[in-house]
């Protein structure tokens, strides 16, 4: 028996979570090896984090009304109704009953985790109207359109779980595709080995036109797509490197529309921008967006492979420190940070305020950032020379609680956890240092 590992990523999912509330759910796809109907993902850790979020929510109500323990009154802060609020383990039929007491035995444990970490459960109360609740949908799922109750007659908020996976055990080829139906384990993490430099923010602005071309001719949208992108941003200035993407068999297809001319996008550097954590004088952001806006910031740490063209005139205000991921190399981070972590030192010590940027602003500028974070600032935020921590040291708990700090300010920010794990060895080595 498997008990699913409920880390950093249950935190993280907490800066996603207002917006499927206030739309009254979402929809989750994954598929897992031939053979099985669900992944574990879908079996045991989400309906874990989704009963551990009820039950922090429940707590911080009860708090908040002075209710009875097993009631949550009317609320005019957290627009919950008077009704129950679910607080139990919904798990599918599949998951055993000595797995399922398992499970409830940890529950408790994992929701004060939780509620230690920093996760700011004031605003998922405030926006969660009903307890959220785990539905499961495969390929052998029958459901009648007619007989679908309305939403609002719904007592919980509907977290759909959708398996692309064939239960039947028979793997199916395609012939008129390079691609097969073949389950690859982990290859959903690995974006840049199947996406074709088509980052989110494009595929979104162009889903209805690449669903509708199907799989034949795909490719050759997505290589259309990117490459119209990247003209566009050539254009006005901006880092738009050559992307080459190996030819396929199915891209030799008729050759969409290659007029740039009339062409419009929505440029994705638009939708972010530079976040300040507090008043620490740290701020994140893309190393586009470093390059465009830095005018104001008295210092840059560029994170990204390649180097940029800032305002500052003093060497001491810029350091570039190219780190790669750890898919690519499992200790430049780690490598990195001690060079990092002394840049900011020495320009924080003088009031100066620091941004630190990578190619997405998402990864290893969010791990450089919470490694100066914890080296260098106390639990208050206020920078203290190292001291506080020199003084305590870190904890994979203290850590998880900084991380949740910074993702809140950083709404964007995903860290990996080959990248949070150099960061943790990195910190450790410190400690044994001092």
């Amino acid at each position: 028996m498997v008990i699913p590992i409920i880390g950093l990523s249950i935190l993280l999912v907490l800066t996603s979570t207002s917006p499927f509330s206030l739309k009254g759910g979402c929809i989750i796809v994954d598929s897992t090896r031939r053979g099985k109907r669900f992944p574990d993902s879908m079996s045991k850790t989400i309906p874990i984090w989704t009963c551990v979020l009820n039950r922090s929510i429940f707590y911080f109500l009860n708090k908040l009304s002075n209710a009875d323990a097993s009631l949550v009154k009317q609320d005019s802060n957290t627009g919950c109704n008077s009704h129950d609020w679910d607080c139990s383990l919904h798990l599918p039929l599949w998951v055993s009953e000595t797995e399922k007491a398992a499970i409830e035995d940890r529950l408790e444990g994992w929701t004060k985790d939780l509620e230690t970490s920093g996760a700011d459960i004031v605003i998922l109360a405030s926006c969660l109207k009903k307890p959220l609740r785990p539905l499961w949908i495969s390929q052998k799922t029958v459901i009648w359109i007619n007989e679908v109750p309305d939403y609002d007659s719904w007592d919980f908020t509907p977290i759909i779980l959708v398996s692309a996976s064939s239960t039947s055990g028979v793997t199916q080829h395609r012939t008129t595709s390079e691609f097969s139906w073949n389950y690859i384990p982990g290859a959903g993490d690995d974006e840049e080995s199947w996406a074709r430099a088509l980052s989110p923010n494009l595929f979104w602005n162009h889903a209805y036109d690449l669903i509708s071309t199907g799989p034949d001719v795909c490719n050759q949208k997505v290589a259309d797509i990117v490459e119209k992108d990247r003209v566009y941003r050539a254009r006005r200035g901006q880092d738009a490197p050559q992307i080459t993407v190996k030819p396929s068999i199915s891209e030799r297809s008729p050759c969409l529309d290659p007029d740039l001319s009339n062409i419009t996008i929505s440029p994705s550097d638009e939708e972010c921008g530079i976040f300040w954590l507090g008043s620490t004088n740290l701020a994140l952001g893309s190393s586009q967006i470093a390059a465009e806006r830095s005018s104001n910031i008295d210092c840059v740490l560029n994170c990204d492979q390649w180097p940029i063209s800032v305002h500052h005139q003093e060497a001491e205000a810029y350091l570039h420190l190219p780190i790669v991921s750890s898919k690519m190399d499992r200790f430049s981070l780690f490598n990195n940070l001690p060079s990092a972590v002394n840049f900011a030192k020495s320009n924080l010590t003088k009031g100066r305020t620091l941004l630190i940027c990578c190619h997405d602003g998402e990864d290893i500028s969010v791990c450089v950032c919470l490694a100066i974070l914890i080296s260098l600032f106390n639990d208050e935020g206020s920078f203290d020379d190292g001291k506080s921590f020199s003084e305590t040291g870190i904890t994979k708990c203290e850590m998880r609680r900084r991380l949740v700090y910074v993702c809140k300010f950083a709404i964007k920010a995903r860290p990996s956890s080959g990248n949070l794990k150099q960061v943790f060895s990195f910190l450790n080595s410190e400690v044994a240092e001092v």
